[in-house]
């Protein structure tokens, strides 16, 4: 699986040198509730072709509508809204009285108006971080690939937006909670990794198809898990191998690091990874025991509470 937002540039760059005119649709702002978050994009074509989700149905189907039917004129850039009356929520099936504004941004085969559609697809396939400002006016689209992931930002004349790189989790060990947790994190548009030095373990994955790495597990962690967009868990049950990882994890860029365990096997972890140097600060960045406190027992309970944590602590870093 693709991000999603990699996969809506990517099909739009494919429809343009296939010489189809393209329709980008973000949304810039969102009052009460919403089923998609802002920034969530969509990616049309005349004949109905699409790829993305603003609101999972009945949005896109009536911006269809509008492109099939030449109701927008042939300037760069509109900004629709949604839900401005009780009777459009109702039709259109946004909750809680919520309100949409969509940007559609008309791009050209061969035109200026799409020449930053291939550098952003690169930026996002090496893991950068990249910002795009459109002006409202004339359409112009300006990158810049300096400075961290900020909140979309919408003035009414401009839109400035960044793209980040998909988050990508190593999961040390393929036990039966690493294929739970896998199934659930590649559900959500997380890029997997599955890490374990028993290469029997390895042979006996059952879990969704992600990429599998043999070898010692610091090795994976320095190879694969070295920015902010990376996490890495634990979950094999054995010092020999977590510590390894942690070892690396903890003086690593990664953004998350957590470790399977109670509390009890958490401070003599934390007591051997003191004997490594390991500073205070970074034994204070480990999340263990990993998840959110909800008295999971099963491997797919222990999954969700694990899930759940990462979640919260994204949606508070954004």
């Amino acid at each position: 699986m693709k991000a999603l937002e990699l996969e809506v540039l990517q099909r739009a760059g494919v429809w343009l040198q296939h010489g189809q005119k393209v329709f980008l649709c973000t949304i810039v702002e969102a009052v009460g509730s919403s089923p998609r978050p802002i920034g969530s994009l969509l990616a049309c074509t005349e004949s109905g072709e699409q790829v993305g989700s603003l609101s999972g149905g009945c949005v896109e189907e009536d911006l269809l509508e509008k492109i099939s039917s030449g109701d927008l004129p042939g300037s760069d850039c509109h900004v629709i809204e949604y839900g401005v009356s009780a009777q459009e929520n109702e039709r259109l099936g946004l909750p809680c009285g919520g309100r949409l504004k969509i940007l559609v941004q008309i791009l050209l085969p061969e035109d200026a108006s799409s020449d930053w559609l291939v550098p952003a697809v690169l930026a996002m396939q090496s893991r950068a971080c990249l910002h795009r400002t459109v002006n409202l006016e004339n359409g112009a689209t300006v990158l810049d690939f300096e400075g961290a992931y900020q909140s979309l930002k919408f003035t009414g004349a401009i839109v400035q937006q960044s793209f980040g790189p998909r988050m990508r989790m190593l999961l040390v060990g393929a036990g039966q909670l690493s294929h739970s947790l896998a199934e659930l994190a590649v559900a959500m548009d997380y890029e997997v990794i599955v890490t374990d030095p028993r290469e029997k373990m390895l042979q006996q994955w059952a879990g969704p198809d992600v990429t599998l790495v043999g070898g010692m597990p610091d090795d994976a962690v320095r190879n694969c898990c070295d920015d902010q967009h990376s996490i890495v868990i634990t979950l094999t049950h054995d010092a020999r191998i977590d510590d390894m990882a942690l070892m690396e994890a903890l003086s690593s860029n990664a953004w998350y690091v957590g470790a399977l365990g109670s509390k009890k096997t958490t401070q003599k972890r934390l007591l051997r990874l003191q004997q490594l140097d390991l500073s205070r600060e970074q034994l204070a960045s480990l999340h263990a025991p990993v998840g959110l406190d909800i008295g999971s027992k099963t491997p797919m309970e222990i999954a969700i509470s694990i899930v759940a944590e990462l979640t919260a602590l994204r949606r508070k870093r954004e």
